[in-house]
């Protein structure tokens, strides 16, 4: 008995193991930590609090947008629209405040504009059967258009009575001197990841990245776990404009140009698979901190910037690589 037991606790801790092992997240980490004392080493400015302080900022936003953006891909779906969907939220944001209203009011209709532009893509993905390349890709064009529209495609930096409470809450460092969208960020990570792991909508999230058809069967309500999915994508993208626009203090409509690359490849790289069931909301926020990493260590070592993306789209390659090379392996 004794030694049936010593194997089973034996067998479980080889699983664990192993698990650890084969995970691209932990690898991923092991990364980024090797990155950071590479780079301790090779330059004096790396290693200082100013420079930690500007990363963790940084990649803030990018790793907020991912965790949205994650849940999509593990439906086996993907959201271009996220860059477009940030910058008009900010711009309504920043509109409404400007014509005298508080900051609650502000951001109740940044969240709903992106609730609403979450619906649409949703709806027409889920019932319609549209391609979401293509619903979202439209969405891209759409979204950065309005942000014109309201704006009148100028530049707004007064955000009218309320306008340090949004430079605070964006620039601040309210508890224990962690920046304000770092402390957003864990919060909405730990929200992200319980939600997966431990309730019946992550559960179905998965269902349906798994095998949509068979999730079907058993009586998952597949529709409306897609619409969801979309306004959850479009809700962290407006989340992270209001917090980028008190962290700027101004708001163009080139914000977030170029965003949904960075936001896919975060959430690629710290390990959710393109084909669906499979995504962590650890791996998000681990993704893009080795993406911040990239882009602060050029500056660092005197590399063009014009290289980030050579880097970020090599990370994320092989990232791929390394989920096919595990999925042979598995099959085998």
């Amino acid at each position: 008995m004794a030694i049936t037991l010593d194997r089973e606790i034996g067998q479980r801790q080889k699983t664990w193991v192993g698990s650890i092992l084969s995970s691209q997240t932990f690898w991923v980490l092991i990364a980024v930590i090797l990155a950071c004392i590479f780079l301790s080493f090779a330059t004096d400015t790396f290693a200082t609090t100013r420079n930690f302080y500007n990363i963790t900022r940084n990649f803030t936003f990018v790793a907020i947008i991912a965790l949205g953006m994650t849940l999509v891909i593990i439906t086996g779906g993907i959201d271009l629209s996220v860059g477009s969907v940030l910058c008009l939220c900010s711009m309504v944001l920043a509109v409404v405040m400007n014509a005298g209203y508080g900051l609650e009011v502000g951001v109740a209709v940044a969240i709903g504009t992106a609730l609403l532009i979450g619906a649409f893509n949703g709806v027409l993905i889920a019932y319609l059967d549209f391609p979401p390349f293509v619903v979202t890709l439209g969405m891209l064009s759409i979204a950065r258009s309005l942000a014109m529209v309201v704006s009148n495609n100028s530049v707004v930096f007064q955000f009218g009575p309320d306008h340090d409470l949004l430079l605070s809450i964006g620039g601040g460092a309210w508890f224990f001197g962690i920046a304000n969208p770092v402390i957003f960020m864990i919060v909405l990570a730990l929200l992200t990841g319980f939600v997966l792991r431990w309730t019946r909508f992550g559960r179905y999230v998965f269902a349906i990245g798994g095998n949509e058809q068979a999730a079907r069967l058993t009586g998952v309500p597949v529709n409306g776990i897609k619409v969801t999915v979309y306004m959850v994508s479009a809700l962290a993208a407006g989340v992270a404009g209001i917090i980028q626009t008190g962290w700027l203090g101004a708001v163009t409509t080139n914000i977030g140009a170029g965003m949904e690359l960075q936001v896919i490849a975060a959430a690629v790289i710290g390990g959710a698979n393109l084909a669906g069931g499979v995504g962590t909301a650890s791996g998000a926020l681990i993704g893009a901190a080795l993406i911040e990493v990239i882009r602060n260590s050029l500056g660092l070592l005197g590399i063009s910037a014009f290289w980030q993306g050579t880097f970020i789209g090599g990370a994320t390659v092989l990232a791929v690589l390394f989920d096919r090379i595990r999925n042979l392996r598995q099959s085998e």
